[in-house]
């Protein structure tokens, strides 16, 4: 990896997150390379997706968070969209109503440019939206709303994204397709932090991984360091 590949996009560093009074994230600090797959694990309720919605200005938060060296902490969830952060939440939000190209074309954010993606790049990679590209949102089955999520996030061309538990509830066949397209998604430059509760497709794509506990990460490594192991992957992953 280059220079230039290797400075942080994501920098996140001592944050605390709270919903309420409840104080959920507990001085968490994690960093995202350019072109790079950094995956968060951890069993649920350990305060991943809150990381997600916290950098994303979704829930009350303190500490820093810095993307392309600006400070995004205060910022509102639009403003940082368009600063180049995409976001998959896990309950994927499509519009039920509206069909596959309608879908995907409210991702886009600016249509004064192209951008590094558009429709014919998405069916390209999921040729199944295309052959769904009138049939509505709500009807299609939870693997083929999963790839219209991701390709409305990417629609909106950020140099960012986050993806929450994308593999939950799919068959393993679509579970292998996500991992390609993920893969691809890097290929053009694209960093992406992969919130993930399963340990194959987090030891098999990511470059680094986090593990967190109680709200903060409790280990930081390589697949290779997880792999290695045991005893963390006992104590804060393993069921």
């Amino acid at each position: 990896m280059t220079d230039a590949l290797s400075k942080p996009m994501l920098q996140v560093a001592d944050l605390h997150a709270y919903y309420g009074k409840s104080h959920v994230l507990h001085g968490v600090n994690l960093h995202v390379n350019a072109g790079e797959i950094v995956c968060l694990l951890g069993r649920n309720g350990v305060g991943r997706s809150t990381t997600a919605k916290a950098v994303m200005g979704q829930v009350v938060a303190r500490g820093g968070i810095r993307f392309k060296g600006r400070d995004i902490l205060g910022m509102k969830a639009f403003e940082i969209a368009r600063y180049g952060i995409g976001y998959v939440p896990e309950d994927r939000s499509i519009f039920p109503d509206l069909t596959v190209r309608q879908n995907l074309m409210l991702g886009v954010k600016d249509t004064s440019r192209c951008g590094r993606w558009n429709i014919d790049d998405m069916y390209a990679l999921f040729p199944r939206l295309k052959e769904r590209d009138n049939t509505p949102g709500g009807v299609l089955s939870g693997g083929e709303q999963q790839m219209l999520t991701l390709c409305r996030t990417l629609m909106g061309d950020p140099d960012l994204i986050m993806i929450d538990e994308p593999t939950e509830g799919l068959a393993p066949k679509i579970v292998e397709q996500v991992g390609t397209f993920l893969q691809e998604i890097r290929k053009r430059g694209i960093s992406i932090l992969l919130i993930e509760q399963k340990l194959a497709i987090a030891l098999d794509i990511s470059e680094r991984l986090y593990l967190m506990g109680h709200g903060r990460i409790v280990f930081e490594g390589t697949p290779a360091d997880l792999k290695n192991n045991e005893a963390i992957r006992k104590e804060w992953l393993e069921v």
